[in-house]
């Protein structure tokens, strides 16, 4: 049996992962530190997102906004340790890519240091400035339209966008514009179904999404979500394991044992 681990995930074999072309359904999921990578990898996934959403799930704060790019730099850093095998994508927290170019490539290059394979950052036709300047800097950019967490008090809240024909239109142009631009993927969070096929089926570039429906290439969920970690989940979230209510109970099971003078034993002592 070959110890010899399969070649890592390029953004190259990303770019050109399009259903329509034969290729299976991308598979993202996030992870903030080494644990979580190795069971990332271990799992068979194709991309791991070092997420902004490392604030909600980790760090106790109630949105995205908080966390900055030293922050975002420390927890890839630790996803990268693990060495694993799938594309590792660090987001750019908000406000690291608004002010202008030269901070943004700044920043991007912060996390491909840190040893992200690509970044990602969210809007669309105003960020296409930035866009271009991350690949003119070769830092491979994915994109991230619809709900995007970091615009949550300009959306009035955690909001499906994209229902009427206007909102589905501008989406639609964010989309081509983030193509055009060098954008190597998409990330489509939080919009009606059908907007989700058709801008997939308009790109040469994959989408992945969230709550977007079934026709996008890829999908992507948070780790603490699907694992039963976090108390409550958005509806688009399918929680494969119940881990937090596990975990409690191990450790309960440990108090009493420290209590009852049952651990450690015999077996856990060094005579």
């Amino acid at each position: 049996m070959s110890d010899i681990r399969p070649a890592p995930i390029t953004v190259p074999s990303v770019r050109a992962s399009k259903r329509r072309d034969g290729h299976q359904p991308l598979v993202m999921v996030t992870a903030y530190d080494a644990p979580g990578a190795r069971i990332a990898d271990g799992a068979g996934v194709d991309l791991i997102l070092v997420g902004d959403s490392v604030a909600n799930n980790v760090l106790g704060y109630e949105d995205t906004l908080q966390v900055t790019i030293n922050d975002m730099v420390h927890h890839t850093a630790a996803v990268a340790r693990a060495k694993p095998r799938p594309l590792i994508v660090a987001d750019l927290p908000w406000l690291s890519y608004h002010i202008d170019a030269a901070d943004t490539v700044r920043n991007g290059a912060a996390l491909i240091r840190a040893g992200a394979g690509a970044v990602k950052l969210e809007g669309g036709r105003k960020r296409v400035p930035m866009i271009e300047a991350l690949v003119a800097a070769e830092i491979p950019v994915m994109g991230h339209l619809g709900l995007t967490p970091q615009s949550v008090h300009t959306m009035g809240g955690y909001r499906v966008q994209g229902k009427d024909d206007a909102a589905a239109a501008g989406l639609t142009a964010d989309a081509k514009a983030i193509a055009a631009a060098g954008g190597f993927a998409i990330v489509i969070e939080g919009v009606p179904e059908g907007l989700g096929a058709a801008i997939t089926q308009l790109l040469d570039i994959p989408t992945i999404g969230i709550g977007a429906g079934p026709d996008c290439d890829g999908q992507v969920l948070v780790f603490h979500d699907l694992l039963g970690l976090n108390a409550t989940t958005p509806k688009f979230v399918r929680r494969y394991a119940e881990l937090a209510g596990l975990a409690t109970d191990a450790l309960a099971a440990y108090a009493a044992d420290v209590r009852s003078g049952a651990f450690p034993s015999d077996a856990e002592v060094y005579h």
